[in-house]
């Protein structure tokens, strides 16, 4: 520990953030810190550790830190570097899954509501998240149908009136933009529906109920069956009304359990007093007190996705709470409460979200540990296997899609710890030589993605490993690359598929292993993935040509045209099956070219 030793003697009293790195240089954990010389020496020379924090520091050969102006700086650059990096004993969040949000944008003359996936800070009010069974479109049809509020998102301009579209004849919209309404009574109808979404649902019963009748009395029973289907969706989510609750309470309910070795997170979404569903997380870390696991759970998962509620109910008082606080209005713009409830409703809700954990703990260890058999262990045993020289934390795989030469493309895709990271993928077109030739195809694109490491290290980080799709004659024309740019500190194998034969630079003899082994698993998904990319932007490409040729033969249609058509239909089928309306209405061809573009088509017997 000599380096470590050193170091720790230099650390300031200082905010900021240390970062942990094991002996190949790779991050294992990042950490913030209000006092960096008191936080960093507790690894190293602190009393008792928990097995997991024992388990990190024996894995640290080496660290640095970065001094922030203060401690909301420390968390928010921590959080920046743990969504970078991944590292292995951070809690690490897997759900990518963005779930739906009603916007309404209160700035504007004649508001609208809308389905989004995304939370920005625009100023504009956000409801949900919505899950489990309630639609965000059925909500969108019962506020416009109950409030006559514009379900379009046109810009209106008081001096211009338009003539009425069918959502006003039918009823769905009060039609402002040709002033069947008032600012000032639409303002009202606004306020009618945000009650509503904030859990009214009184008011929207009885218009539904009313309208219903009407229209069953006048024999308009498909529109009277319409609003039924209302109604049931508002049952649907009045049966989600807490009982006992304050109607109009918003808050997030957090519940973290551990056994020790496992770590999970529930969720439950109250708002206006309706319980809108939860999801769990099986967290992956490593060195934790609860507090301090609720800590950087909500650090983390309180993203520019994520709507921050009024009141995030915990088991238990956190660490620095004030700090987390003031980080989330920081990123947010709002305030949040932590609320640690004893007893009522709150405390209800609380034990809700435990017996969810506990639930989800017991199937979580079971999968996690068959995920860390299929994701790190096997990248672990690959190390070990193949003689690599470091753990190959991210593996690159590279694949080539062509037809006897023509459209030839490569892929590259990635995956960070044993899993794929679809971000990172890549696409290359094959520029510089006609016809089939494997060896150089794998060349142009090897050169071309060695450049990147010297220009653009940032998008196209140094890999631990390459993986090359085919067998010795592929890995050693990519060595010939490695050669050329003095690569010597990435590990190089090839896959040949046929026998599933491992071939390194060690030896000519490949390396087979049992069909069941893991570490063959990873690299055959590794490789799959790839060939699935290549393939898809093969085929993308194969379309685009196949149209850019079949169009080329038609009169009339210049080069901005032919773009136009392509960008519009995709491909030859969507051409072929469109309407001579939906061709003249493309941008630049009108009734006289698509009549042009039919009767081509049908002469050539494609239509």
């Amino acid at each position: 520990m000599g380096i470590i030793d050193e170091k720790l003697k230099l650390l300031p009293d200082k905010s900021g953030v240390y970062v942990m790195l094991n002996a190949d240089g790779q991050i294992i954990y990042v950490g913030k810190a209000k006092n960096l010389k008191n936080r960093v020496r507790q690894y190293f020379h602190g009393g008792f550790k928990t097995e997991k924090v024992y388990a990190m520091v024996n894995n640290v050969a080496d660290f640095y830190y970065i001094i922030t102006p203060s401690e909301i700086d420390a968390l928010s650059l921590e959080n920046n570097l743990i969504k970078k990096h991944k590292p292995r004993y951070n809690i690490l969040l897997k759900d990518d899954k963005t779930y739906p949000y009603v916007k309404v944008d209160l700035k504007t003359p004649f508001p609208t509501f809308t389905l989004t996936r995304k939370i920005k800070k625009d100023g504009c009010k956000y409801f949900g998240p919505y899950m489990a069974g309630v639609s965000v479109k059925s909500i969108l049809e019962i506020i416009n149908t109950v409030f006559g509020v514009r379900p379009c998102d046109k810009k209106l301009d008081p001096n211009k009136q338009i003539k009425p579209c069918l959502n006003a004849h039918i009823g769905k919209c009060l039609s402002p933009c040709s002033n069947g309404i008032t600012q000032e009574d639409y303002a009202v109808r606004v306020k009618d529906a945000l009650d509503f979404l904030k859990g009214n649902t009184d008011y929207a019963e009885s218009k539904i109920k009313e309208k219903m009748l009407a229209l069953a009395n006048a024999e308009e029973f498909e529109l009277a069956l319409k609003y039924k289907e209302y109604l049931l969706g508002l049952e649907k989510i009045k049966l989600k009304r807490v009982t006992a609750m304050n109607n109009f309470i918003d808050a997030d309910v957090v519940f973290y359990l551990t056994n020790g070795i496992y770590s999970v997170v529930s969720i439950l979404f109250v708002r206006g007093g309706i319980m809108l569903g939860g999801k769990n997380f099986a967290l992956e870390e490593a060195n934790l007190s609860d507090g301090d696991a609720i800590f950087e759970f909500i650090s983390g998962y309180y993203g520019k996705d994520v709507k921050l509620p009024p009141e995030i109910i915990l088991q238990t008082e956190i660490p620095d709470a004030d700090l987390l606080k003031e980080y989330l209005f920081a990123e947010h713009g709002e305030k949040t409460q932590f609320v640690y409830p004893k007893a009522g409703a709150r405390k209800k809700l609380l034990d809700m979200a435990e017996e969810n954990a506990k639930e989800h703990l017991e199937i979580a260890v079971d999968r996690i540990k068959h995920k860390n058999d299929m994701t790190i262990s096997a990248c672990v045993r690959l190390k070990e296997i193949l003689g690599l020289s470091r753990y190959p934390k991210r593996m690159e795989c590279y694949d080539i899609s062509n037809v006897s030469g023509v459209d030839k493309v490569g892929s590259m895709v990635v995956f960070t710890d044993g899993e794929p990271d679809r971000n990172a993928y890549r696409r290359f077109k094959i520029k510089t030589f006609e016809g089939a030739d494997d060896y150089r195809a794998h060349q142009e694109m090897m050169a071309r993605r060695l450049e990147r490491l010297e220009t653009d290290a940032e998008k196209f980080p140094k890999p631990e490993l390459i993986v090359i799709d085919g067998g010795k004659g592929q890995l050693n024309s990519v060595k010939e690359i490695f050669d050329k740019y003095n690569i010597t500190d990435i590990d190089l194998i090839a896959l040949a598929e046929r026998n599933e034969e491992i071939y390194t630079l060690n030896s000519s003899t490949p390396i087979v292993l049992e069909k069941r082994d893991y570490a063959l698993k990873v690299l055959q998904r590794l490789r799959d993935e790839a060939h699935r990319f290549a393939i898809t932007y093969h085929r993308s490409l194969r379309s685009k040509r196949a149209l850019s040729s079949v169009l080329d033969e038609i009169k009339g249609l210049g080069k901005v045209k032919k773009l136009a058509l392509i960008e519009k239909f995709k491909d030859i089928g969507g051409i072929i099956s469109a309407t001579s309306d939906e061709l003249a209405s493309t941008q630049g061809i009108g009734e006289k070219l698509a009549k042009i573009i039919i009767d081509y088509l049908t002469k050539e017997g494609l239509k």
